[in-house]
C-alpha cells in the first residue's frame, strides 16, 4: 500500500470523472473497486452540480461528479499538483498549451485549471486547499498511473518538460515506442513494482480513440486484485468490456468502460 498525504509541484495528484449519471457511476465502481462515495458537494466549474469523493479504506482516492458542460464526453481526467495555478497556467501557456477553462476556485478542496496540450490532450492543473491529491495509491482499488496517448510525441517531449520539468526515458511497449516520464527527485510508488518509483507518467503513441474521435489524450489506471473477475463483473454493473484480460510485463490488463463510456484500465500485478 501507499498513502500519500502532499505531492510535489509536477507530480500528477488526482484523478476524476464527471458522468451525466453519477448515481449510476457510483454504482458502478463501487461495485469493480468496492469504493465508498461521500457527498454531494460542487462540482468544479459547475456550482449547480455534484460532486463526490470516493473512498477506500477511509482514504479518498477518485471524484465523480456531475459535468461542467453537457455534451462533452464522459473520460477520466488527470489531475497535476502546483504550487501556484496563475504561474502554472501561464507557463504552459507559454509553453504551448490552451487554456480551456479557469483558473478558478474549487472551494475548499483547491483550485484548478483545465488545459489542452499541443497535441490536444486534455489535462488539468491543481493547487491544493484542503485536498492535496489521492490519499491512496499504487494499491488494489487505487489509481496507479495515468498515460498520455499522444499523436505528436517531440513535441508532446518539449511540452511536459518545459511545463512541468518533466524527463523522458525510450521504452518500447507492444512495438510502441513510448516513454517513461520522470521528474527530477520524485521517488513513489511501491519498491515491488515493476515501474520504477520515479516515474510520474507513461507517455506513447496514439491512433484516433475510438471513444471519443480525439487524436490525443490522458488515460488512467487502477490496480486491482483480479482483473479477470473485474471484468466479468462489468456487464452487470452496466458497463462494457473493451478490451479483454491479457498479459504483459509484470501485469494483466483489462481495459473496460463504465456506463456512460468512461474508459479505465485495471491491472492485476503479477508477483
Amino acid at each position: 500500500m501507499s498513502e500519500r498525504a502532499t505531492y510535489e509541484p509536477g507530480v500528477p495528484c488526482w484523478v476524476d470523472t464527471l458522468s451525466p449519471d453519477p448515481d449510476a457511476a457510483m454504482r458502478f465502481y463501487g461495485g469493480i473497486f468496492g469504493w465508498e462515495f461521500a457527498g454531494p458537494g460542487r462540482t468544479p466549474g459547475d456550482p449547480p452540480g455534484r460532486y463526490f469523493v470516493a473512498h477506500l479504506r477511509g482514504k479518498e482516492v477518485a471524484g465523480v461528479g456531475s459535468p461542467a458542460a453537457h455534451g462533452s464526453p464522459p473520460v477520466w481526467n488527470t489531475y497535476i499538483a502546483v504550487a501556484r495555478l496563475e504561474e502554472s497556467v501561464k507557463r504552459a501557456r507559454e509553453a504551448g498549451a490552451e487554456v480551456l477553462a479557469g483558473p478558478q476556485d474549487a472551494a475548499p478542496a483547491g483550485r484548478l485549471a483545465v488545459l489542452g496540450d499541443p497535441a490536444g490532450a486534455t489535462f488539468c492543473l491543481f493547487e491544493p486547499g484542503t485536498r492535496h491529491g489521492a490519499q491512496l495509491v499504487t494499491e488494489p482499488s487505487a489509481w496507479s498511473m495515468s498515460v498520455l496517448h499522444t499523436s505528436d510525441t517531440e513535441r508532446a517531449r518539449a511540452f511536459y518538460a518545459r511545463a512541468f520539468g518533466w524527463t523522458h526515458e525510450g521504452l518500447e511497449m507492444g512495438g510502441a515506442e513510448a516513454a517513461l516520464c520522470r521528474l527530477p527527485g520524485f521517488v513513489g510508488g511501491e519498491p515491488e513494482q515493476p515501474v520504477p518509483r520515479d516515474v510520474v507518467a507513461v507517455m506513447m503513441p496514439s491512433d484516433e480513440n475510438a471513444a471519443s474521435g480525439a487524436e490525443s489524450w490522458w488515460s488512467v489506471g487502477f490496480w486491482i486484485e483480479d482483473a479477470d473477475a473485474a471484468a466479468t463483473r462489468t456487464p452487470a454493473l452496466g458497463g462494457r468490456v473493451i478490451t479483454a484480460p491479457f498479459d504483459t510485463a509484470g501485469f494483466r490488463i483489462a481495459v473496460l468502460a463504465d456506463p456512460v463510456g468512461a474508459e479505465f484500465s485495471v491491472s492485476t500485478l503479477r508477483r
